[in-house]
């Protein structure tokens, strides 16, 4: 199916690029994203699919709007206060752009039903914000087949990691962490804060690895642990390969279901 006029238009910046182009744009036209969690990361990264063009965005996460949340999840705002982040993120990305057909969910990712969503989607974005799960999507991700991004925020630091399946399988989280770290080993923004717009450049730099991987274009950060210390506006990479002995993307993995007893942080 061609483009129509109107989506030309309103795409034009894409199509121009030469590692996009009409083809490219018509591939992420056809291509669907499944963002797990509706806050800081995943704001700016279902704003800018949406813009982009994406054909089908899912969105689940089932927490309602804080008013503590408008500093970063710029998805939501005041009037939205009490509302369910789906239902907030919906009216933003409609009014945006209302080719974009959204799948929106106000449930909790968890191993019930975590494959049969990820089966569903090109690209998986880790927009949560515990390692509980960021474990589950991982593992979902893994099991089906599924190119996902994982990325972390706290302060002004942020991590980010693509994970591809062809056409070479790369390093996944349990990789780097076999182990979920403890409750007290980790930092979440509510104890030790977290500058909003380094969350919006973390879940923009997502959406741009969800649109690379979708459209053919580029070097997704495959093997590569993006290092990012916004202050002192500082991005390295730090290269990861794949665990030969690791539990769930291993030639012989150890996880081979989900369960919701692997989900739970010490």
């Amino acid at each position: 199916m061609q483009l129509s006029e109107e989506q030309i238009e309103r795409y034009s910046r894409n199509i121009v690029l030469a590692e996009i182009g009409p083809k490219g744009q018509e591939r992420i036209r056809q291509g669907g994203v499944l963002i797990v969690g509706a806050g800081g990361l995943g704001s700016p990264a279902a704003l800018y699919l949406a813009a982009a063009g994406i054909g089908r965005l899912g969105i689940i996460d089932p927490e309602r709007v804080e008013l503590s949340n408008l500093q970063r999840q710029i998805l939501h705002d005041t009037p939205s206060l009490g509302r369910p982040k789906v239902e907030s993120a919906g009216k933003r990305l409609t009014s945006l752009n209302p080719d974009t057909g959204l799948e929106l969910i106000q449930d909790r990712l968890a191993a019930g039903n975590a494959l049969d969503l990820v089966r569903r989607y090109d690209f998986v974005i880790d927009g949560s914000d515990n390692f509980a799960a960021k474990f589950l999507v991982n593992d979902a991700c893994v099991i089906e087949g599924v190119p996902f991004c994982h990325a972390g925020v706290t302060g002004f630091r942020a991590q980010v990691l693509t994970r591809l399946v062809r056409p070479e399988k790369s390093a996944c989280l349990r990789c780097i962490l076999t182990d979920m770290p403890s409750g007290g080993e980790t930092e979440n923004c509510a104890r030790s804060g977290v500058l909003g717009a380094v969350a919006g450049l973390v879940g923009s730099i997502q959406a741009a690895e969800a649109l690379k991987v979708i459209a053919g274009a580029g070097e997704p950060l495959a093997g590569r642990l993006l290092v990012i210390d916004a202050l002192a506006m500082s991005f390295r990479t730090v290269k990861v390969v794949r665990d030969p002995e690791c539990p769930v993307c291993s030639a012989r993995p150890k996880i081979t279901a989900l369960d919701d007893s692997l989900y739970h942080q010490p």
